[in-house]
């Protein structure tokens, strides 16, 4: 019985890709997938990548149509970055607690209190909070673009993780937010140490989204792509994993004769895997959902994106 339900499934599977392909060449678009997304979806993406090589892809193309597998806020940043695309996500329920965790009125009262700051907003973040942003960031070039600005003082906005791991490698001085990841903050010392003895010969890579006290034992340390790229690169055959488990499919993908191990089997974003293949499909059929952003929230918030496209 259960032989046959893989079966069917693998069938229903290979159907719903052609006819993807078809869509895709009807309306003339391009699905770009977020590395935290099913392995399913990752297998049809265009173009799989971390948040920033995402944005640059939404800004670049000359598709018709975005399909954004990952989550509402990148849906946004890629309308925003393409105002004359239509972006789809397939499925509205797809959202970041992280983003959720600032809004308009605590961002602008900080403001207030420090007028001299810089407003530095992870990407992880609504279109209303990055159209009252100076510059916008990712986990990939987070250090770069803190230490662009000008001025001495930063406003850090929302994930006080990554923004302790910013801190501690620059010269500025940081007012962080409050904000966290929920899957990243997961991870604990105790669940890293268990992992060690037992592949007492693997690396740890972690995502600097993760708490502090658990960065602070990584091998290394970056984002979804610069973990993927240094495991790919590195001599090192083993490896313990300190980000979300949808990396495992590029990881896997790379490095097909090296092992991986996830730190703990809680780094899952429930809100990454509420998009599926069949929701992809649906979405081009009926095209819908589609992203909407207000065209004065957009205005603002594209110039705190087109910041962070322009640091080098």
């Amino acid at each position: 019985m259960e032989a046959l339900a893989l079966e069917r499934k693998a069938e229903q599977n290979r159907e719903l890709k052609e006819r993807l392909l078809q869509l895709k060449k009807e309306k003339n678009a391009i699905i770009l997938a977020h590395y935290y997304q099913r392995d399913e979806i990752q297998e049809v993406a265009d173009f799989r990548g971390d948040s920033f090589l995402l944005a640059q892809k939404a800004a670049s193309t000359d598709a018709d149509v975005i399909v954004f597998c990952g989550v509402h806020f990148m849906g946004e940043s890629a309308k925003i970055l393409a105002p004359n695309k239509i972006v789809l996500i397939p499925d509205e329920r797809a959202g970041c607690p992280m983003a959720d965790m600032v809004n308009v009125d605590g961002l602008r009262a900080l403001k207030k209190k420090h007028p001299n700051a810089t407003v530095v907003t992870y990407i992880n973040s609504s279109a209303d909070v990055k159209a009252e942003t100076d510059i916008c960031c990712t986990s990939a070039n987070a250090l770069k673009v803190v230490n662009s600005v000008a001025t001495e003082e930063v406003i850090w906005v929302p994930d006080k993780n990554l923004g302790d791991y910013v801190s501690k490698n620059t010269d500025k001085k940081m007012i962080i937010w409050e904000g966290y990841c929920n899957t990243h903050d997961m991870l604990t010392v105790k669940d890293v140490e268990e992992m060690r003895a037992q592949y007492p010969n693997a690396q740890f890579v972690v995502h600097p989204e993760c708490r502090p006290e658990v960065v602070k034992l990584g091998d290394f340390v970056g984002s979804t792509t610069a973990i993927i790229d240094y495991c790919k690169k590195s001599d090192c055959q083993e490896f313990i994993v300190g980000t979300e488990d949808g990396t495992g499919y590029q990881l896997r993908l790379d490095s097909p004769n090296k092992q991986f191990h996830f730190a703990t089997k809680y780094l899952v974003c429930p809100n990454m895997k509420v998009n599926n293949l069949k929701k992809v499909v649906r979405c081009l059929e009926t095209m819908q959902p589609q992203i909407y952003v207000a065209p004065h929230v957009a205005e603002q918030a594209k110039l705190s994106l087109e910041r962070m496209l322009q640091v080098k």
